[in-house]
C-alpha cells in the first residue's frame, strides 16, 4: 500500500456532557442555585478515511488526503431505545441500529483521547440558564517523539430540549432554561490556526440552520469535506476551497525548512514592550521553565506560538503545553525545562507553590520569576537588541492605518482578502527581522566549527564573545535548542539562517573563508581603543587574503588582510530589515465539494480537481518553473489518493525540470514499491517513468553506501584535550579539532617537533601545555594596544602576532613586534614606532654575539635593502627563536611574491607561531631543534631554488586556494567565469563561487549532487548547467544560487555541454554522455528534442558549429548532421594508432574564422591543426617541448592556451599558441600538478586549475 499523502484532516472531535447528566440537571430546573461542574467525554470521532471502493455508496463518504490508520478506541458510545436521550446531547441514533447496545468508535493512530476533554473544556463544562458566545481556543499535542499535532476547538451553548421534542423538529428553544456547551475539535498535522477556525465558524452556521436530528450527520459531512482538501506544497501557491459562507484559504510554507505559518505573528509585539519580549526570548534561548498567563485561552497558544517562530530555525524541543486546565496545573512541578500555558486565575497559586519559573503575563505585558518581581536572568547580546528593536520599531502594526484611504465593501470574503493580504506581508516582515536577530546572535558560530571531524570548539568561541555577554551564551550553548541549531550547520544545511547569514557578511568575512592563520585583533580595531572586546574583530583561524581585482595589479594587494566587527556587533541601518523582496502569491482555488459525498462523485471531484490543475499548467509560462512545480506537486498528490499512481509519478517526475527542492522522496518511493506488476509493466513502456523508477533505485543504494561508510549525521562533538598518548593520527584529528590548523602538511611537522627525541606519540600532558600556550600567546598579542602614534604607520589590517621581551638594539631599547608584514621596535617610556623591516626588504638575517663587559651576549642582526647600517637586536635566550622565525617570514614573504599566492604568507605565520609554541611547551635544550622541523619555508629556500621564470612571473597575478575548507588539497576539476562571478567545482560535486571582481569567495560550498562535476556551461542569464559522473545534468539558478532543478535522461556519465541556435534560431543545448548519447535540449521547457547514439570509444565533448555537431572521443573527432547521421570522421594520427601506449584524444577547439579544429591528446605532446572542410588527417603538427601530454585547450583574443603536464619534472604547464603562425609564444609553470582545466575571464585574464597535489586556480593576463 502507498504511503498518502498528509492532508488536512486529521480527525473530528465532538464533546460534551453526558445525556444522563444533562438530564438529571434538566429534571431539577428551578431547584438549583448555581449549575454544577460537569465531566465532559468525547461524544463523537471522525477520521479518515471515510471510504473505500467497495464500501456502498449510500453509508460512505470518499476517500482522504490521510495516512492515518484506523483502531479501536476504549471509548465506547452508548446506544439506547429512549429516543428523549438523543434529544438532549443532540444525537440522533440511526432506526436500524435502535436495539444495538454499543458500538466501537475508531480513531486515529497515535491519537490519545485521554486528556482532550480537559483540554477542549479547560475552564471546566459548565451549563447556563441562558445562551452564550461561541469561543475559540487552539491546543497543541506532542508525541514521545516530538512530533506536534493541532487543534483548534470551538465552544458553543445549545439548548437542552425537552423530552417531548422528539419528532425531528425544531422546538421553541425560548422556553427551555438549560443551555449546555459542545465543543468541536478539528485536529490537524499542521497549524492552520486561523483556516480551521474559519471552517469551524461555516460548520456552526450550518448547525444552526440545521435540525438537532442532523448534528452528527453535518459533523462528518464537514469532516469527510476537510480530509478531500490537498496542503499546498512549499512555495508562492496557497490553496482555497469554498465552505460556505467563507472562501477559506490555506497557506503555503515559504519553503522546505520553514513551518506553516496561519497566525497573526504580531500579537507578541502587542501584548509585550521591545525590552520584555526581548526578556521572553532570551529565557526561551536559555530553554528556561517557562509559563505564560492570560484570561484568554486562545491568545495563550497564539503568542506562544509566534514566540517559537520568532526563534526559527531554533527549534523549541522541551515539553510544550500551551494550554493548561485546572486538572494538570500539577504539570509545573516537572523538573525539565518546558513551555506551558495556565488561565491568570492561577498565577498567585502557581507563584506560590513552584519554584524556578519565569512568569509571563500575557494581558499586562510583564515577566517575572516565581521567586522575585524581577528577572535576574541573562539577556541578550546588546547589538543584536538594539538592531531587533530599532527594526520593530519601523513596523505598522495597525491594520485600521492601511484602511483609512478605503471605502466600505459589501463582499466579506473581499474584506477578508485584504486583510489576510496585509496579515501575510506584516508578518514576512517580522519574520525577517527576527531571523536577523538570531543571525545577530549566532553568526559567528560557523567560525568556530570543523565540518571534517564534527567539532564545535565552544571554549574559544565564548571567549571572543563581549563580556557582557558571556553568561547568556553559556546557557545558550548548552541548550537542546542549540545543539539541534549546530547538527545543521555542520550538515551545512541551506535554510533561511544561512541564506540571511551569508547575504549580510561583509567583505573582509567573505574572504575569511579563503586563508588560514590563527585570530588576531587587527590594528585598525586596536587603534580605536575599543578593544574589550577583544574577540569580537580578531582574526579568525580563517583569516582571510583580500584578492586582487581585475584591475590591480600591485604586489601588495594580494596580501592585505581585512577583519570587521562581526554583524552581531555591527548597528545597522533600522529598514535594512524590511526591504525584502515580497513574492508573488498564486492562488489555486478547489472545485466546489461534491454533496453526498459517496464514492463516484469523489472520483468525480478528483478528476475536476486533476482537469482544473491540467488547465492551469497549460497557463502557465514554460519559464515560470517554481509555479510549475508547485501544480505539477499538487497534482500528483491527488493522481496519488484517486490511485492514478502511474500519472502521479509522472508529475512527480516533472519536479525534477522544474523544482526538485520540494521532489517528495519518501511518498515517491512508497507509490513505486506499491507498483502491482500490471502497473509496472506499463511503467516500463513510458520512458519518463522508468527514467524515475531508475532513479529511485539508484538514490536507494547511493543512501545505503553512504549510511554504511558516514558518521551519523547527528553526532556534534564539543572539543575536549587529550586524555591518553596519541599516535600520528589521532594527534592530526585533534589538531584539527581544536582549530590550530587544519593543513595535515603542517600538522605532520608538528608531530615531528613534539616527538623529538623520544617514541613517536604526543603524551596528553605535553598537547595541553602546547594548547595554553598558544593560547596564552593569542591572548598576549590581544592585549596590545598601540597608540594613534604607532597604528598609523602600519596598515589597518595588520595585526601583531607576537612580541618580544624588552631588549637593546641599535636603535633603541623596546620591544620587537612581528605582524604579518614587517617587523618594528616599539620603544619603551612613551611607546613610539621604529621601522625594523618590511620581509620582502630583508636581505640576510643571522644569529650574532653582541659585546657586554667581559660577556657576548647573543643577538640576532638583520640586514635590510636600502639601508647601510644592519639592525641589531640583543634578543638573549629568545635570539634562537626569533632567527628561526624571522627567517620563515622572509621565506615565505619571497614565496608568496614569486608565485603570486598569499597563502604562502599565511603558512608562513602559522609556522612561526607553532615554533614559539614548541619552544615554550619543550623548555630543553632541543626544543630550537624540535621547532626547526616546522620552517618548512626556508628549508625549501634552503634546497629548492626559489625563481619562478621570468616568463611566468610576468602572466601570473594571482593564486587562489579552494581547497582551504578541507583536510587535504583536491583537483580543480571544473572552472567556468560568468559575467562577475567564477565557479569552481572541486571533489564530490562541491562548488565554490567567487566575486570576479575582487576573487573574493561568495558562496563557500554549494553540494550539487555527491559525484564529480564534468563540465558547467551557462547556459542563459540565470541558468548555469552542471554535468555529473552521477549522469544527471545539474541546473543552478545564478540569482537565488540554489540546484533546484535537474535533468536525468541520461544513463551514464554526462561528459560535455554545449549551447547553440536551431534551424528556427531557438536557443537549444546539447548534451552527450560517456557511452555515446548525445540529447538537444529545448531550452524553455528542458524537454529532450532529439536524441541518438555514435559509436565510439567514450564520448568527451560536445559542439555546435554552422549547423553540424562535432563530437570528441577517445579514439576519434567525429562531425555529425542534427539528425544524428555522421557526415565525416577524424581518426587519430597514424603514428599513434595500433601503438603499445595508445595516445587518446583528450580536447578539441573549434577556430571557426580560421575554419580550424585543434586537436590534442592525453599522452601526447603535440597539437594536431585540421581543416574543417578536409579533415581526412592534420595538416599542422605543432611539438610542445618537455610535454607529456595536454587535458584541456581554450582560445583567448589570437592565442591558444593548452594546458598539460611536463615530461621532466610532472609539474602542469600552459603552452600558449599563437593562432595564426601555429607556434609556441611562451611556455608558463604555475602549478605543481597537471593543469585540468582553463577558462577565460572576459579575455583579460585565463584562470587555470590543477591537480590534487596542487588544488589550487591561477590567474594570469593575457597579453
Amino acid at each position: 500500500m502507498a504511503e498518502l499523502p498528509s492532508g488536512l484532516l486529521e480527525a473530528c472531535v465532538v464533546l460534551g456532557a453526558s445525556s444522563d447528566k444533562l438530564r438529571e440537571i434538566y429534571q431539577q430546573l428551578g431547584k438549583l442555585q448555581e449549575f454544577p461542574m460537569l465531566e465532559a467525554e468525547v461524544l463523537q470521532v471522525h477520521a479518515p478515511p471515510f471510504v473505500s471502493k467497495e464500501s456502498s455508496s449510500s453509508q460512505v463518504i470518499g476517500p482522504a488526503f490521510s495516512r492515518v490508520q484506523r483502531r479501536k478506541s476504549f471509548i465506547k458510545k452508548k446506544r439506547r431505545d429512549r429516543p428523549e436521550e438523543a434529544s438532549v446531547n443532540g444525537e440522533q441514533t440511526s432506526s436500524v441500529e435502535t436495539t444495538s447496545t454499543t458500538e466501537d468508535i475508531s480513531v486515529p493512530k497515535d491519537l490519545d483521547l485521554i486528556a482532550l476533554p480537559q483540554l477542549c473544556f479547560p475552564g471546566g463544562l459548565q451549563p447556563a440558564n441562558e445562551q452564550r458566545e461561541d469561543s475559540y481556543h487552539f491546543l497543541v499535542f506532542t508525541d514521545l517523539f516530538g512530533n506536534r499535532t493541532h487543534g483548534v476547538v470551538v465552544q458553543y451553548y445549545r439548548a437542552v430540549q425537552e423530552s417531548g421534542a422528539q419528532n425531528g423538529h425544531r422546538t421553541n428553544s425560548s422556553k427551555s432554561r438549560l443551555y449546555t456547551p459542545f465543543a468541536v475539535c478539528v485536529i490537524s498535522k499542521f497549524p492552520y490556526y486561523s483556516a480551521l477556525r474559519d471552517c469551524l465558524s461555516c460548520l456552526l452556521v450550518q448547525l444552526r440552520l440545521g435540525r438537532q436530528t442532523e448534528f452528527e450527520e453535518t459533523v462528518k459531512e464537514f469532516s469527510a469535506k476537510l480530509s478531500l482538501v490537498p496542503l499546498p506544497p512549499p512555495g508562492q501557491l496557497h490553496v482555497s476551497f469554498s465552505l460556505r459562507p467563507l472562501q477559506i484559504v490555506l497557506p503555503s510554507r515559504e519553503d522546505q525548512h520553514r513551518p506553516v505559518i496561519d497566525i497573526d505573528l504580531h500579537l507578541p509585539l502587542l501584548c509585550f514592550t521591545h525590552t520584555s519580549l526581548l526578556q521572553v526570548l532570551s529565557c526561551l534561548f536559555q530553554e528556561q521553565r517557562l509559563v505564560f498567563f492570560s484570561a484568554d485561552w486562545a491568545r495563550l497558544t497564539l503568542v506562544a506560538e509566534s514566540l517559537l517562530l520568532y526563534l526559527q530555525p531554533l527549534c523549541w524541543q522541551q515539553p510544550y503545553v500551551p494550554v493548561l486546565s485546572r486538572g494538570m496545573l500539577d504539570f509545573l512541578m516537572a523538573p525539565t525545562a518546558f513551555l506551558m500555558g495556565c488561565h491568570i486565575s492561577h498565577f498567585e497559586e502557581v507563584a506560590a507553590e513552584t519554584e524556578d519559573l519565569i512568569l509571563v503575563n500575557i494581558d499586562e505585558g510583564y515577566i517575572q520569576s516565581s521567586w522575585s518581581e524581577t528577572i535576574e536572568l541573562p539577556c541578550i547580546p546588546l547589538a543584536a537588541a538594539e538592531s531587533f528593536i530599532s527594526r520593530v520599531e519601523c513596523l505598522q502594526l495597525h491594520y485600521d492605518l492601511e484602511t483609512c484611504h478605503l471605502g466600505a465593501s459589501t463582499d466579506v470574503n473581499e474584506l477578508r482578502y485584504q486583510r489576510r493580504d496585509w496579515q501575510r506581508r506584516l508578518n514576512a516582515q517580522i519574520q525577517n527581522i527576527a531571523l536577523e536577530l538570531v543571525v545577530n546572535i549566532f553568526r559567528d558560530v560557523q567560525d568556530f566549527l570543523n565540518y571534517e571531524h564534527r567539532v564545535f570548539n565552544s571554549e574559544e568561541f565564548l571567549r571572543t564573545r563581549e563580556p557582557a555577554d558571556q553568561l547568556f551564551y553559556k546557557k545558550a550553548l548548552d541548550t537542546h535548542i542549540f545543539h539541534s541549531f549546530l547538527r545543521d550547520r555542520l550538515n551545512r544545511k541551506l535554510d533561511a539562517f544561512s541564506r540571511m547569514e551569508l547575504n549580510t557578511r561583509n567583505h573582509a568575512q567573505r574572504n575569511r573563508t579563503m586563508a588560514d592563520s590563527p585570530r588576531r585583533p587587527p590594528m585598525s580595531e586596536l587603534s580605536r581603543g575599543s578593544y574589550s572586546s577583544r574577540a569580537v574583530s580578531r582574526l579568525s583561524r580563517r583569516l582571510g587574503a583580500s584578492l586582487p581585482n581585475l584591475e590591480q595589479h600591485g604586489p601588495d594587494t594580494v596580501t592585505a588582510l581585512y577583519v570587521n566587527r562581526p554583524a552581531s556587533l555591527r548597528k545597522i541601518s533600522p529598514d535594512t530589515g524590511l526591504r525584502s523582496p515580497q513574492k508573488a502569491v498564486k492562488v489555486f482555488r478547489l472545485p466546489e465539494f461534491p454533496p453526498p459525498l459517496a464514492y463516484h462523485y469523489v472520483q468525480n471531484y478528483y478528476t475536476d480537481m486533476i482537469a482544473f490543475l491540467g488547465k492551469a499548467i497549460s497557463a502557465t509560462a514554460p519559464d515560470n518553473s517554481p509555479l510549475l512545480a508547485r501544480y505539477h506537486y499538487l497534482r500528483g498528490l491527488v493522481n496519488t489518493v484517486s490511485n492514478r499512481r502511474l500519472n502521479a509519478l509522472e508529475d512527480f517526475h516533472s519536479l525534477y525540470k522544474t523544482d526538485a527542492g520540494i521532489f517528495p522522496s519518501q511518498m515517491v518511493k512508497s507509490l513505486v514499491d506499491s507498483l502491482p506488476d500490471s502497473e509496472r509493466a506499463q511503467a516500463d513502456k513510458r520512458p519518463e517513468i522508468k527514467r524515475l523508477i531508475s532513479c529511485i533505485k539508484r538514490d536507494q543504494e547511493r543512501e545505503r553506501a553512504r549510511h554504511g561508510s558516514e558518521k551519523e549525521d547527528g553526532a556534534v562533538k564539543r572539543f575536549q584535550l587529550p586524555k591518553k598518548h596519541m599516535q600520528l593520527e589521532e594527534f592530526v584529528k585533534c589538531v584539527q579539532e581544536s582549530s590550530i590548523v587544519k593543513d595535515q602538511g603542517t600538522i605532520h611537522r608538528l608531530f615531528d617537533a613534539l616527538t623529538v627525541g623520544h617514541q613517536k606519540q604526543v603524551a596528553p600532558d605535553l598537547f595541553r601545555v602546547f594548547y595554553t600556550i598558544w593560547k596564552e600567546t593569542e591572548s598576549e598579542a590581544q592585549e596590545v594596544c598601540l597608540p594613534a602614534s604607532v597604528s598609523e604607520h602600519l596598515e589597518p589590517s595588520e595585526c601583531v602576532f607576537k612580541l618580544s621581551s624588552s631588549v637593546k638594539t641599535n636603535r633603541g631599547v623596546g620591544k620587537i613586534a612581528m605582524t604579518q608584514r614587517r617587523l618594528f621596535l616599539l620603544t619603551d617610556g612613551r611607546p613610539g614606532y621604529v621601522e625594523v623591516a618590511q620581509y620582502r626588504d630583508i636581505e640576510e638575517v643571522k644569529v650574532s654575539a653582541a659585546p657586554f663587559l667581559l660577556l657576548r651576549i647573543p643577538s640576532l642582526k638583520l640586514r635590510v635593502r636600502g639601508r647601510k647600517e644592519a639592525f641589531e637586536a640583543n634578543l638573549k635566550t629568545e635570539t634562537d627563536l626569533w632567527n628561526l622565525m624571522v627567517k620563515e617570514m622572509w621565506a615565505g614573504r619571497n614565496m608568496a611574491d614569486q608565485h603570486k599566492d598569499p597563502q604562502y604568507m599565511q603558512q608562513a605565520l602559522t609556522n612561526a607561531l607553532l615554533m614559539d609554541a614548541v619552544v615554550g611547551s619543550l623548555q630543553s635544550s632541543k626544543a630550537i631543534y624540535a621547532a626547526s622541523k616546522l620552517a618548512h619555508f626556508d628549508r625549501i629556500k634552503m634546497e629548492v631554488p626559489m625563481m619562478v621564470p621570468k616568463t611566468t612571473a610576468e602572466a601570473l597575478k594571482h593564486k587562489i586556494n579552494p581547497s582551504l575548507e578541507l583536510p587535504t588539497p583536491q583537483a580543480v576539476d571544473v572552472l567556468l567565469y560568468t559575467s562577475g562571478q567564477l565557479w569552481v567545482s572541486v571533489c564530490d560535486g562541491k562548488v565554490m563561487v567567487f566575486d570576479a571582481s575582487s576573487w573574493s569567495i561568495t558562496h563557500t560550498c554549494l553540494q550539487v549532487g555527491s559525484a564529480r562535476l564534468t563540465c558547467m556551461l551557462e547556459v542563459d542569464k540565470d541558468q548555469v548547467w552542471m554535468a555529473s559522473e552521477d549522469s544527471v545534468i545539474y541546473i543552478i539558478s545564478m540569482v537565488s544560487m540554489v540546484c533546484n532543478r535537474r535533468l536525468t535522461e541520461h544513463r551514464t556519465e554526462v561528459t560535455g555541454l554545449a549551447v547553440g541556435m536551431d534551424k528556427y534560431s531557438q536557443k537549444v543545448a546539447y548534451s552527450c554522455s560517456a557511452e555515446g548519447t548525445v540529447m538537444v535540449w529545448d531550452v524553455a521547457t528542458l524537454q529532450v528534442r532529439k536524441q541518438f547514439r555514435l559509436t565510439c570509444d567514450r564520448l568527451l565533448s560536445v559542439y555546435h558549429y554552422n549547423g553540424t555537431l562535432w563530437c570528441c572521443s577517445r579514439d576519434s573527432i567525429m562531425e555529425v548532421w542534427r539528425n544524428g547521421s555522421l557526415k565525416q570522421r577524424l581518426n587519430l594520427p597514424d603514428q599513434h594508432r595500433g601503438s603499445a601506449a595508445a595516445a587518446a584524444f583528450s580536447a578539441i577547439l573549434l577556430l571557426p574564422q580560421r575554419e580550424e579544429i585543434w586537436s590534442v591528446c592525453v599522452d601526447s605532446g603535440e597539437v594536431y591543426v585540421w581543416h574543417l572542410k578536409e579533415a581526412t588527417r592534420p595538416y599542422h603538427r605543432v611539438a610542445l617541448q618537455d610535454c607529456m601530454g595536454c587535458f584541456c585547450m581554450i582560445k583567448v583574443k589570437n592565442q591558444v592556451w593548452v594546458g598539460g603536464m611536463g615530461r621532466s619534472s610532472s609539474k602542469g604547464k600552459i603552452y600558449i599558441l599563437d593562432v595564426e603562425r601555429h607556434l609556441v609564444l611562451k611556455e608558463l609553470h604555475g602549478h605543481s600538478d597537471r593543469v585540468t582545466t582553463l577558462c577565460s575571464a572576459e579575455d583579460r585574464y585565463v584562470l587555470s586549475g590543477a591537480g590534487e597535489c596542487d588544488g589550487k586556480i591561477a590567474i594570469w593576463k593575457v597579453e
